[in-house]
């Protein structure tokens, strides 16, 4: 079976959201492996000396064990554009390493990411959740391929809610954000919903 990953925030020396990521990781363990002696990332990851000022993204690959632990230098992705690409098939409920199924689809795409539709349901950009202003709220599709850990937490403040959304529906908002482990609200640029499109000629 292919490995899963983690990918953590490390800002200025610090680990971002280490609990959630703790969480998400022995949930997949247990039931994709049966694993249930729970591991803590609080207690096997150290920062290096090297990697305490600025922002590092720590990824961890793991099955029932932890395999690799990398301390990567991040630079954020600048996305303006998003094409909208359908499949009702795509499936990825776990952090998967082989991410072959989102690579497919943007090769189809002429914009900066794609945002992937599901029988006819916002999903997720090939490396995000995503999030829609309506002009009073920030909303969050339920149908996400994969739950994401910024998102848990932003849901869990009730800084955003969430409901269904089809791609139909874009109209109604005003703009967008990208999330995950990584960004947040003010470490991205928003997205128009004008430049969410599905051909260039749209």
């Amino acid at each position: 079976m292919c490995l899963l990953f983690e990918t953590i925030k490390v800002k200025d020396g610090n680990f971002c959201n280490l609990h959630y990521h703790s969480e998400r990781m022995n949930n997949a363990r247990e039931k994709l492996f049966g694993s249930v002696n729970h591991i803590n990332l609080e207690v096997v990851l150290t920062i290096p000396e090297n990697c305490k000022t600025g922002i590092f993204k720590c990824r961890v690959e793991y099955d029932k064990h932890i395999h690799k632990i990398e301390f990567i230098p991040y630079n954020i992705r600048k996305i303006k554009t998003l094409q909208l690409v359908f499949d009702d098939k795509i499936s990825y409920p776990f952090k998967y390493s082989d991410r072959l199924c989102f690579e497919g689809l943007k090769n189809q795409a002429n914009a900066d990411d794609i945002l992937i539709v599901k029988k006819e349901f916002i999903t997720d950009t090939s490396f995000s959740n995503i999030i829609f202003f309506d002009g009073d709220n920030w909303i969050t599709p339920s149908t996400p391929l994969l739950e994401g850990t910024k998102r848990k937490e932003l849901l869990e403040k009730n800084i955003i809610s969430e409901q269904e959304i089809k791609f139909s529906d874009l109209k109604n908002f005003k703009k967008a954000i990208l999330i995950n482990a990584m960004l947040d609200f003010d470490e991205i640029a928003e997205i128009e919903i004008k430049n969410i499109f599905q051909d260039l000629s749209e």
